[in-house]
């Protein structure tokens, strides 16, 4: 990872996109604890809590939870669901009874009958185990949970499913979501900003319905051009030809040029600047001019909103998260009426005559 820095505001949700090996799932565990921090800071509500003592005490706490993407893997299959979910009370200082009346107070908000809080892994479906894993991370009540492509293994339809339950809670809750993903259509659904990594650099961030709709970076194009459509032609998803050179090799340009259909020679010798886009957005592009961009912009919210705050009083709470450096900048909100992804829209049965 090199010079990542995002925030994430209270109630809000940003999204991590991009391929395989581009760093996403590093950052999820990273802001978790599990893996170390070699530079930079992660803060939390001002304070910073980069090393793994802070973030042990974090998770004690259960202010920060995960929902992991395999749900036939998260749960431990020799315990029954009720232990696994005992677990993340941590000290929070409940009772068995009330341990209890929590767990089945959650199984009925995730859409789960009470009496499978008795039951073992290896009796529920993948569904209903991830239903299980989100009913986890909500039991110490956190303020942010690393989603870490929650419905990359489930059908179509369990995967709409397990996202509205996500957007419930998320308003319920006032939750804050780091969302990873590698569908650009099941990532704009989730997410109010989203960022897009390549081999562990931050290619371009924004408005989620700005990138996946007006992609401004070569790489973001070729993102959305990949996500399946019913017409697609070739030349819309042709980038560059296989270069002799490996991506992994280019160390002082634009770790995207080998790829990049459009690359100037500046992108083989420099690092892109990042340029700060009208709507607040970020691009890493030698060719990118924000002076020239007429791309349509959200409407910003009035007062706009800081990223480094203080740790607030109970009842409002806001928080931040800058993997790789200190601060950020304010940025408009997205609309909270967000078009569902292609794939999961519901359609009507065809009518029958009669």
């Amino acid at each position: 990872m090199s010079d990542v820095s995002f925030s994430i505001r209270e109630g809000e949700t940003v999204g991590l996109v991009g391929e395989s090996g581009s760093g996403k799932t590093t950052i999820g565990r990273a802001i978790l604890g599990l893996v170390p921090v070699s530079a930079g800071s992660i803060v939390f509500d001002g304070h910073d809590v980069t090393g793994p003592a802070h973030h042990a005490r974090r998770r004690e706490e259960g202010q920060i939870r995960a929902v992991f993407q395999d749900p036939y893997s998260s749960l431990n299959p020799s315990l029954p669901v009720a232990a696994s979910l005992a677990e993340e009370c941590g000290t929070g200082g409940r009772g068995r009874e009330a341990t209890f009346a929590r767990m089945v107070d959650l199984f009925e908000k995730v859409g789960l009958p009470s009496a499978m809080v008795s039951s073992y892994p290896g009796r529920l479906s993948g569904g209903q185990r991830q239903r299980v894993a989100i009913a986890r991370a909500l039991m110490s009540d956190p303020r942010l949970v690393i989603c870490d492509e929650p419905v990359s293994a489930l059908d179509v339809s369990v995967q709409a499913q397990v996202l509205n339950l996500l957007r419930q809670a998320q308003r319920a809750r006032s939750l804050s979501y780091c969302f990873v993903g590698h569908d650009l259509d099941v990532v704009r659904y989730m997410s109010d900003w989203i960022v897009v990594l390549y081999r562990g650099h931050v290619l371009e961030d924004g408005p989620a319905q700005t990138v996946a709709r007006s992609p401004r970076h070569p790489y973001t194009r070729s993102l959305v051009a990949a996500s399946p459509h019913p017409v697609v032609s070739p030349q819309d998803i042709a980038t560059r030809p296989p270069s002799s050179l490996n991506a992994a090799m280019v160390t002082t340009g634009c770790p995207f040029a080998p790829r990049c259909p459009v690359p100037v020679d500046a992108c083989w010798t420099e690092r892109p600047p990042v340029r700060t886009a009208p709507d607040g957005g970020k691009v890493a592009c030698h060719r990118y001019d924000p002076v020239a961009d007429t791309t349509p912009t959200a409407e910003p919210v009035a007062g706009g909103a800081t990223v480094e705050v203080p740790a607030p009083v109970r009842g409002h709470r806001r928080q931040s998260l800058t993997p790789g450096g200190p601060g950020a900048q304010a940025r408009p909100q997205e609309p909270l009426d967000r078009p569902a992804p292609d794939g999961l829209r519901p359609t009507k049965a065809p009518r029958r005559a009669p």
